[in-house]
């Protein structure tokens, strides 16, 4: 057989080598005989390993033979590419949605209310539900214009699930969009300042715009945005009425579904639902669909005591299921009386939460050695999902393995796999697995895998991080973590951050309380560079202040004026708090002399001059900004001396001078032109780019709009391959302006219109001056 054949074919060549039919071999290895058909015509994708070492067991193979089967397998698995955490767009319902039918009707009633949304509907087909409890007694907001809706119910009674049918049938009654934001209520509440910023990114507000209005402006710019529109928003898991209120529309025609445990009593003017476990005529419907209508009706009497043995809870029943599903050869009843000898073991189910832990308990008491401790120790993980890389951390194992043994997790129904190759482990799932951890893991073990998680994380953020950074870039021959992530580029390495950054700054933060304060300093110092690519963050000022408390338990005078120096970076371009800014920045020239750094002091200096001159005190910005140029050309600084120069030109031409703008403007034209400039290129792009665009407009002012229109083309060039779109739009308009003085209307035209199309990335003067240029045009 032939490595490159595909695994259906070396499967089906094996089994009749073998002399077995289809269901010998599934009798043999207990996989289903549809299973086993669907991959050989390659039906359907390669099973994981844990499959194929059952059928290669199944065809009691020799170790070649075992090795060709298990290479097939791999050899035919997808590539997997990991997504950035965290999207806002809702995933796809479940196939098999059953009942709920009142409910449905309720909230398609709602949507009615906020606009031009259909009435009452059917829901999903199935009996309607009993004893559910539609909300319809007082305090259920049931008043017209009712654009918020809560969903409440105990664990696992399907408010997610419900949530996302709602939002399927309403899809066209929302045109603009549907979104949703997990708040993670049960474990590590998201701040509603975050699922804000989420929010509003997902309703296509530019890093720009949120800049502009701050934090404080963020809470009324979405409900000025959903009161404008018509949006459909689920916020998942909600914690309190704290957390939620600050996402709540004030009106209009877009609706909010908010699920949670707690029925948010102290939210006003909202209809609510209650949802309790489904009727048993659901329950069992259910069961049948995950099972399968024939094997389900062959034993209808073991499929409603599981039903009932799981409390009649959607995810406790998909457990159950999903156990079922991939053990073809058990009967219904074989489970029924393995779920009442849990029940004995267990104790009498008498809270919802224990019947839900009941089916988990069935499942985890199934799985392989390597699988279960994999769960557990995923509980360890701190941001919302996760890649094999983190189980191969946290296992000590290969990536390919770890995926295999996590992919085990998702076939028992205990692990979500999501879009692009990542995971998520269900909020009562993680309780449940961090449950586990404490009583079969001991205390030191638990620690041994908390540190090697954190200690990979904040590495791989550094190494990340430095490939912005001059004299670093591509991680050192030394780096052991390729075998987890590659980093073989820096688009990788920005992928990477963005992607992985709820978990390492969880880790970062871990590491401050813990005292590893060389850690904590060292992530500061790698993101030096690459803060400037992702300036909207929002963490940004949060990492320097860690940064400088830990310098400052260090006692290390220069990295407390470096975290100082980024601290005021932070507060004047994330947060446009100037005046803190200078204060940071005089914290950080002193430490900067204490130390004896004088590039650090030519830092704070810079810094404090584009905060005085966002204030208007454009004399003092001056001379801080040569001052600074002066000090970093005393030590032969050329990475600062560029950023200085850059600085100066600004606040020259700030102050009216214009012609001394220029002479600088040139001189770093000059500098970056030379052979030996001895700077990293990314550095040297930025600034050719800024500082062309900079030309153009000394020309302009000069009138020499030949020049001007040549160096605004440049730099417009340069920008869009930086992917600086805001500093495009800057470009557009000067090029615009160009165009009209030398009589090329109609091409003026189209730059001046692109700008408006860039709007929401760009700075609202420049916005405004296209706008002004469009409107003065004579008419077409």
């Amino acid at each position: 057989m032939s490595g490159e054949e595909p695994y259906g074919a070396v499967l089906r060549a094996l089994r009749q080598r073998a002399r077995l039919t289809l269901e010998e071999l599934s009798e043999a290895s207990g996989v289903s005989v549809r299973a086993i058909g669907d991959m050989e015509r390659g039906r359907s994708r390669v099973p994981q390993r844990r499959t194929v070492v059952a059928l290669a067991d199944g065809l009691g193979l020799a170790e070649a033979e075992r090795e060709v089967l298990l290479a097939a397998g791999r050899a035919g698995r997808p590539t997997r590419t990991v997504a950035a955490a965290g999207a806002a767009e809702p995933p796809r319902p479940v196939r098999d949605f059953t009942g709920r039918a009142p409910q449905l009707a309720r909230l398609k009633a709602i949507a009615g209310r906020t606009g031009t949304g259909t009435g009452p509907g059917s829901g999903s087909g199935s009996a309607p539900s009993t004893g559910t409890g539609t909300g319809a007694g007082p305090g259920t907001g049931t008043g017209t214009g009712a654009s918020v809706a809560v969903i409440s119910g105990p664990p696992g009674c399907g408010k997610t699930t419900l949530a996302l049918q709602a939002v399927e049938e309403l899809a066209e009654d929302f045109p603009q969009g549907r979104f949703m934001v997990d708040l993670h209520g049960v474990d590590g509440p998201v701040d509603p300042g975050e699922a804000l910023l989420k929010l509003l990114k997902a309703l296509g507000v530019s890093d720009r715009r949120l800049s502009q209005e701050g934090a404080a402006g963020h809470a009324g710019l979405l409900r000025a945005l959903l009161s404008e529109g018509r949006h459909l928003v689920v916020l998942d898991n909600a914690r309190d009425e704290g957390q939620v209120r600050p996402l709540l529309p004030s009106g209009g025609s877009s609706l909010v579904l908010v699920t949670s445990r707690r029925p948010l009593t102290g939210l006003e003017d909202v209809a609510r639902l209650p949802l309790e476990e489904m009727a048993r005529d659901e329950s069992v419907e259910l069961l049948r669909r995950i099972l399968g209508e024939e094997r389900a009706d062959a034993e209808p009497e073991a499929v409603a005591r599981v039903a009932e043995m799981c409390g009649r809870l959607p995810l406790a029943l998909r457990v159950a299921g999903n156990w079922l599903d991939i053990r073809s050869a058990w009967t219904v009843d074989r489970l029924a009386r393995r779920l009442s000898d849990e029940e004995r073991r267990l104790g009498a189910l008498t809270t919802d939460d224990v019947r839900v832990e009941a089916a988990f308990e069935l499942s985890y008491r199934e799985l392989t050695g390597a699988a279960a401790r994999m769960m557990r120790l995923l509980s360890l993980v701190p941001g919302p999902d996760m890649t094999a890389a983190y189980g191969a951390c946290l296992a000590e194992a290969d990536v390919f393995d770890a995926e295999d043994v996590m992919e085990e997790l998702v076939e028992a129904g205990l692990l979500q796999a999501t879009s692009g190759g990542r995971y998520q482990l269900h909020d009562l799932l993680r309780l449940f697995a961090r449950g586990r951890l404490g009583r079969e893991e001991t205390p030191e073990e638990r620690d041994a895998a908390e540190d090697r998680l954190r200690g990979w994380l904040l590495e791989t953020a550094v190494v990340a991080g430095r490939w912005y950074k001059p004299k670093y870039g591509a991680p050192p021959a030394s780096w052991r973590g390729r075998e987890f992530v590659p980093l073989e580029n820096a688009e990788e390495a920005r992928t990477w951050l963005q992607g992985e950054a709820p978990s390492w700054l969880a880790a970062l933060r871990a590491a401050a309380r813990k005292g590893e304060h060389r850690r904590v300093v060292e992530t500061g110092d790698a993101m030096e560079w690459f803060c400037n690519l992702w300036v909207f963050w929002g963490h940004w000022s949060e990492l320097y202040e860690l940064a400088g408390r830990s310098a400052a338990a260090l006692d290390d005078p220069g990295m407390r004026a470096y975290s100082h120096n980024m601290h005021a970076w932070a507060l004047i371009v994330c947060d446009h708090r100037y005046r803190e800014a200078i204060e940071q920045a005089g914290n950080g020239f002193a430490c900067a002399r204490l130390a004896g750094d004088v590039p650090q002091q030519a830092s704070a200096l810079s810094h404090a001059a584009v905060a005085h001159r966002k204030l208007g005190e454009l004399q003092e910005a001056v001379d801080k900004a040569r001052a600074s140029v002066e000090l970093y050309e005393g030590v032969g600084d050329r990475e600062g001396w560029l950023g200085a120069m850059v600085n100066l030109g600004s606040c020259l031409r700030a102050l009216g001078l214009g012609a001394a703008a220029h002479t600088e403007n040139l001189r770093v034209i000059a500098f970056l032109d030379a052979p030996d400039k001895e700077v990293g290129a990314h550095l040297a792009d930025m600034v050719r780019a800024h500082t062309t665009y900079a030309l153009g407009l000394d020309h302009a002012e000069t009138g020499e709009w030949s020049e001007a229109l040549d160096r605004h083309r440049e730099a417009l060039d340069r920008f869009r391959t930086l992917g600086m779109t805001h500093m495009q739009a800057s470009a557009l308009l000067g090029t615009g302006e160009a165009l009209i003085e030398l009589g090329e209307v109609a091409e003026a035209r189209r730059h001046l219109a692109e700008v408006l199309e860039l709007a929401d990335a760009a700075d609202a003067e420049i916005v405004a001056g296209a706008r002004k240029r469009l409107d003065a045009l004579p008419a077409r």
